[in-house]
């Protein structure tokens, strides 16, 4: 198999469908959840919201490059967002997540494998390879937050 291929898969085992490495994904996570959760603050964490629109952030800074644009986000706008103020608003977002999410996924598997190892827009950005593993550690890093923010506030609601 690809080395792209794999990464991708691995990517996707994150987002959307996965439970290999910590037994769930965001998919899994965010899918049921009412939005008065999502946006349920606790003393000073971020909201499962704003945790979830950050993740969201990256994939689409990194999918724009992958389609052949500029690295336009920036970190100082990375969470950043207006709030979600419905049902409805919360479900378009997950569905824009997870759109984004598989279009990044068909993006990192149609790379030949030979592109990992070059420059990602810069030489300070690291290589593909890098910025594919970042994204991945990135998403399961604040898969953690939000599992724990979750139980917290389903606790107390």
């Amino acid at each position: 198999m690809k080395k792209t291929k794999q990464l991708a898969n691995q990517f996707r085992e994150i987002i959307l469908n996965g439970t290999w490495i910590a037994n769930t994904n965001y998919k899994d996570q965010l899918e049921n959840l009412s939005w008065e959760a999502a946006t349920s603050k606790f003393e000073s964490l971020n909201t499962i919201s704003v945790l979830a629109q950050h993740v969201h952030y990256y994939i689409n800074g990194i999918k724009n490059v992958f389609n052949g644009g500029n690295l336009e986000i920036r970190d100082k706008y990375s969470f950043d967002f207006p709030g979600i103020k419905s049902q409805n608003e919360w479900k378009e977002f997950l569905i824009k997540f997870w759109e984004d999410a598989e279009n990044l996924a068909e993006l990192i598997e149609q790379l030949p494998d030979k592109k990992l190892n070059q420059s990602f827009v810069d030489d300070k950005y690291g290589t593909y390879q890098r910025n594919i593993d970042g994204i991945i550690e990135h998403s399961y890093y604040h898969l953690g937050q939000i599992v724990l923010i979750k139980k917290i506030i389903l606790k107390n609601h």
